[in-house]
């Protein structure tokens, strides 16, 4: 097919998928724009997109009167605590790409195992654990569960068993050490598969809501997600305030995935390769 019989084709393609674009952030532009309207106008009918008279008071009155600094910081902590867990996965997956060791294929298969388990039954024997060691009500005791997950070991051991052998003998062979090794070639060369796990552990620390719900009985120790499902017990319906809440939660989500896209997309398709 030419270039000139192709172009239509391109259009029309390129056509669908940006009204498909539309369609999908069509809701998230409608929650930013509704957070940025007075009370009065939100509830108005007909409903308008865009504010009259745009106004950030939901966003001081989240961190004025409703303790949502206090959330987002317990919120960022426990995101931070996920970064110790990233480099554990990122040990456990290089172990088990290149070290040859008796029952490695049976840990390993453990390990994926546990994909089958669902959270929700580790819940009770997870919270006894950590009630014994005295972290309920804590962060650490909030981040403790999603410091390491079997998906993300997998995910490490397959990018990193395409790393050539030759190359990590070269630097063993001029005295590095299995950690010097680690951390000046297999992590650099793992950036893409780090960028991944790390906006996967991101997402699941700043969305986290069950399980700070179950083990946090002080309300200074809540994260954001379950700071947003107060909203409706502590005030009247807010429409506006409820949006300022929601893009709080989703607007960093989406700059992150931004910033990363083209590492996540490199990292998972290296990581299929073999």
């Amino acid at each position: 097919m030419t270039d000139r019989r192709r172009r239509p084709l391109v259009v029309l393609v390129g056509a669908v998928l940006a009204v498909g674009a539309l369609a999908t952030s069509f809701p998230f532009l409608w929650m930013i724009t509704s957070s940025l309207k007075p009370a009065s106008e939100a509830l108005a009918t007909p409903p308008t997109f865009w504010p009259s008279a745009p106004s950030f008071d939901a966003y001081t009155r989240l961190f004025t009167e409703l303790d949502f600094g206090r959330y987002l910081l317990n919120t960022l902590a426990v995101v931070a605590i996920g970064a110790v867990g990233l480099l554990a996965m990122a040990m456990a997956g290089y172990g088990f790409a290149k070290y040859r060791f008796r029952g490695r294929g049976v840990l390993f298969m453990l390990v994926l195992m546990t994909l089958m388990i669902p959270v929700q039954v580790t819940m009770i024997p997870t919270y006894l654990i950590l009630n014994e060691l005295h972290l309920t009500n804590t962060l650490a005791g909030i981040a403790a569960p999603t410091l390491v997950s079997a998906f993300g070991i997998f995910l490490f051991r397959q990018f990193m068993a395409t790393i050539p052998d030759e190359l990590l003998e070269a630097a063993r062979l001029d005295g590095a050490g299995e950690m010097r090794t680690f951390l000046t070639i297999v992590l650099p060369l793992s950036t893409p598969i780090l960028a991944v796990q790390g906006v996967l552990t991101f997402i699941s620390g700043w969305n986290s809501f069950l399980w700070p719900l179950i083990i946090a009985t002080d309300q200074d120790m809540y994260t954001l997600s379950v700071g947003l499902s107060l909203l409706n017990q502590q005030i009247t319906v807010n429409p506006t305030l409820q949006m300022a809440g929601a893009s709080l939660m989703v607007v960093p989500i989406i700059v992150v995935f931004v910033l990363f896209q083209r590492h996540i997309v490199q990292g998972f398709t290296m990581s299929g390769l073999k």
